[in-house]
């Protein structure tokens, strides 16, 4: 069954400045979704706000359904923010039966972790902290699937199977993804939002990308 997921009616301020106020956003399953903007244009805010976890008013909807806090409903909706969510003094092991995920299947894919389902969260280096938060998002049985900068420390093999990974994924559910390394992004996205001064800018072609003044497209 196809599901859609849409933000828009999105009005955000921050001491007297509008950072978010004429917003359309669509993110179907099926398709990855890619959002672009400069720093401090708003790509966090917005993705905690269809999160729930950023109150501010807005209209949110699941299948043209009102979901003020999707956060509360992981079969409809996971986040990956930017920072490290998982507590450091929990073993490998433990997180992937909360999660209720194959460990093996993980190990597989990224065999740096192999036989390291016993260590601690702290025990691991900061990539490897990203890919295994990135992993428990990614892979559950939910909707909707939103990654703030997943590529973040990740090295170039890591960064290849993350992409394949989540190209694989789509077939599942929708994914929105924002980072500041672009050409991640634009290269498995179906579909392609910027966002500028507040608006977000469907783009019809990888030109639009740069005419939308976000960054120089090398044809």
């Amino acid at each position: 069954m196809k599901h859609i997921l849409e933000a828009d009616s999105i009005q955000l301020e921050f001491k007297g400045r509008k950072i978010l106020s004429d917003i359309y956003l669509k993110c179907e399953t099926g398709k990855i979704t890619g959002l672009l903007g400069r720093n401090g244009q708003g790509k966090s805010c917005l993705m905690q706000i269809i999160n729930g976890t950023l109150n501010c008013e807005k209209s949110v909807r699941i299948d043209n359904l009102p979901q003020k806090n999707a956060y509360g409903f992981p079969n409809m909706l996971l986040y990956l923010p930017q920072f490290n969510f998982i507590p450091k003094s929990l073993s490998l092991q433990r997180i992937f039966l909360d999660f209720g995920l194959d460990y093996s299947l993980f190990q597989i894919r990224f065999p740096e972790f192999k036989n390291r389902h016993r260590q601690k969260i702290k025990q691991f280096s900061g990539g490897e902290q990203r890919l295994i938060a990135l992993y428990l998002i990614v892979k559950p049985k939910t909707f909707f699937a939103i990654l703030d900068e997943p590529f973040t420390h990740l090295n170039p093999v890591q960064i290849e199977k993350v992409r394949e990974l989540l190209i694989e994924e789509k077939e599942n559910k929708g994914i929105l993804i924002t980072d500041h390394m672009y050409k991640n992004v634009t290269d498995i996205s179906d579909t392609m939002y910027i966002l500028s001064n507040g608006k977000t800018h469907l783009t019809q072609s990888p030109e639009d990308i740069e005419t939308l003044g976000y960054a120089r497209i090398h044809l």
